[in-house]
């Protein structure tokens, strides 16, 4: 008896299953291979940007070997293709880098790239923060003050440049002969507590050439 009634049970749910399948199965099915399609999409999407970032970064070394080489030119404009049709960050480098090759042809047109970098809203606030500084130490021989304003800006507690900054502050009030200047920057140097072991370094010089002061001369 207990027999009868499981395969009556078994045969009940095999109906069920079927009439189950029959309303639903050919939705399963449809939703099967939307899943499949969706993964293998995005397999492929992600191929493809493994391959652009690929051809990205080959661009990039390329355009960095030819200025290298001497070809500024053209290694200026293939990295200003980049900055233009790139994807990720890599437009981003090109226009640093685009920045730092002009600079090392004209110091004013340098700056000025790395002040459009800084003014680009769309930059990460850190990235703004570095062009800043590199406009500013670009501009520490042709205009000091303007240079020292920027720097500044940025030497504050809590900015990551604090250190760079604060070391062109004190060089260039040195340079000037602003022995109290400078040695106010070489003393917040030496408070803070985060300032990189080589720059320690460094710092006992700067400090040794503030207590010694001005040279005179006979």
């Amino acid at each position: 008896m207990n027999e009868f009634f499981r395969e009556v049970d078994e045969e009940f749910r095999r109906d069920k299953a079927m009439a189950f399948w029959k309303r639903w199965g050919g939705a399963f099915v449809v939703v099967a291979v939307i899943v499949v399609a969706g993964v293998g999409g995005w397999r492929y999407w992600d191929y493809l940007e493994a391959q652009r970032a690929h051809q990205a970064s080959a661009q990039l070394f390329d355009a960095q070997q030819l200025i290298i080489d001497g070809n500024r030119d053209s290694g200026i404009a293939m990295l200003e293709e980049l900055a233009a049709e790139g994807r990720g960050g890599f437009p981003l480098l090109a226009r640093f880098r685009i920045a730092a090759a002009l600079g090392e042809q004209s110091p004013a047109r340098g700056a000025e790239a790395f002040d459009d970098l800084a003014a680009d809203s769309s930059v990460p606030s850190s990235m703004r923060d570095l062009a800043t500084l590199r406009a500013a130490m670009l501009r520490l021989d042709t205009d000091p003050a303007a240079a020292a304003s920027a720097l500044e800006q940025i030497a504050t507690p809590d900015n990551g440049y604090r250190h760079s900054a604060r070391e062109a502050l004190g060089l260039a009030a040195l340079r000037r002969g602003d022995y109290d200047t400078a040695g106010r920057w070489f003393d917040e140097m030496a408070a803070d507590p985060e300032t990189p072991s080589g720059l320690r370094g460094r710092l006992e010089i700067y400090s040794a050439l503030v207590a010694a002061g001005p040279v005179e001369t006979m």
